[in-house]
């Protein structure tokens, strides 16, 4: 679903070494691992991979030359200086051996933890306006009361955490992912962040969805194609979705002991994004628990995390957070926890008449023809059974089930009361007991 793009004010490329906001020692640190890790020789493939500019990986060379730690071996044409290639001398490769010993990190240069906070500012996700025609696009083919998008929308564009919650089976899921599919924009997510010292890994591949961009020719000093610091790479605004499987540790800090790095959390990740907590009462931890791990970040919009050596730092916290669950409220919260979700919607399922229309649109998209007699025996004998209850997910499964009978026995696929009663069957499961 594409929804149209908004500007976000894109970081500006670092025009001198003092620019990136990081010492000169980390940086000529990195470029010697990244020289002694990659076997990079050519300042163009050095100055992509440590995604500085031209200028700057040339002046960042010459200060290793300047400590005798990198030594020049060839130019291609005469004039060629971004074609010069260098290596590392026995100097440089001890002291990229040392540096490798305290962290293996090498690549692109990271984002001071301060500078990436004025970028989280300049594209929140507080700043993005949802309109009713967005919020309905996004939603696609979901078939939803008016009155749920009455209650959807303001709390979307208030980017303040959300509770869906209702019978299971009417496409909280769903609509959580709509929400996200209704930012339409783009930000910019940097590759990685350092604070104290420390490198934090935050790009995901499997979180952020990069959006192509203009390339640069990057044997050129001037560069004309990507107008930001390309440490950050721009995305489409990132979602998390976690179900029964999140626990507390997964919202900490994750030290690799092996490369003495760390990985951001999943909340970190999702900044500037939406961090979708599905299936609340599953997981192992008390949903109380996991609600009061996000206070203080939903309340103060800043979070702590903790490094290997026991110090907290904060860092911001700009993230849409979706709890979705099928208990009621009352049954997993207490009302202090309660009052700090700022917006609680009850996803009910359909009215008979929508679950019509559901029924219809999914028998159109399975090219199963629609009958009547088979449509009202549905609604007159089956329904009443389980007092009139319809939910959003039944008419994908007694349509599936119809054509897998269908398949099965050969025959063309169709309706008729005799294979509802066959997919009904499959849908409830009779309450007996069971001798063992």
């Amino acid at each position: 679903m594409n929804i149209e793009a908004r500007h976000v004010f894109a970081p500006a490329t670092p025009r001198s070494l003092d620019a990136t906001g990081l010492s000169r020692v980390m940086m000529r640190d990195i470029l010697l691992k990244t020289m002694f890790r990659t076997s990079r020789a050519r300042i163009t493939d050095i100055a992509r991979t440590i995604c500085l500019p031209i200028p700057q990986t040339i002046e960042l060379i010459d200060l290793a030359r300047s400590e005798a730690l990198v030594e020049a071996t060839a130019t291609i044409g005469a004039n060629a200086q971004a074609e010069a290639t260098f290596q590392l001398t026995q100097t440089g490769k001890a002291r990229a051996l040392d540096a490798l010993a305290q962290s293996e990190y090498y690549g692109a240069m990271p984002i001071p933890l301060e500078e990436y906070a004025k970028q989280i500012a300049r594209q929140s996700i507080r700043d993005v306006q949802i309109t009713r025609r967005h919020l309905k696009r996004a939603m696609g083919d979901l078939i939803l009361p008016p009155s749920l998008l009455d209650d959807l929308g303001p709390a979307v564009s208030s980017g303040r955490s959300i509770l869906m919650y209702g019978p299971p089976g009417n496409g909280k899921s769903s609509i959580a992912n709509g929400i996200r599919a209704a930012m339409g924009d783009r930000i910019y997510v940097p590759r990685a962040v350092t604070h104290a010292g420390q490198i934090i890994n935050v790009y995901d591949p499997i979180v952020h969805r990069i959006v192509s961009t203009s390339e640069d020719n990057p044997s050129l000093l001037r560069q004309s194609g990507n107008h930001f610091d390309n440490r950050y790479l721009y995305c489409e605004r990132p979602t998390v979705i976690t179900g029964g499987e999140l626990n507390l540790s997964m919202l900490d800090l994750t030290y690799n002991p092996v490369s003495r790095t760390y990985q951001a959390p999943l909340q970190f990740k999702a900044t500037g994004g939406v961090f979708i907590i599905d299936d609340l009462g599953r997981q192992e931890e008390p949903p109380q628990a996991l609600i009061n791990r996000w206070i203080v970040p939903m309340e103060m919009n800043y979070d702590l995390l903790a490094l290997q050596s026991g110090e907290k730092f904060i860092v911001p916290f700009d993230t849409l957070v979706i709890f979705s669950t099928n208990f009621h409220p009352n049954d997993i919260f207490d009302q202090a926890a309660l009052r700090r979700i700022f917006f609680k919607i009850k996803i009910d399922g359909p009215s008979q008449a929508d679950f019509l229309k559901i029924f219809a649109m999914v028998a159109r998209k399975r090219e199963m023809p629609l009958d009547e007699d088979t449509l009202i025996y549905l609604i007159k004998a089956k329904y009443p059974e389980i007092d009139n209850v319809y939910a959003n997910y039944q008419p994908v499964f007694l349509i599936d089930q119809m054509i897998s009978i269908c398949d099965f026995e050969g025959k063309p696929r169709h309706m008729s009361p005799e294979l509802i009663d066959r997919a009904w069957k499959n849908m409830f499961v009779q309450t007996e007991e069971i001798t063992r």
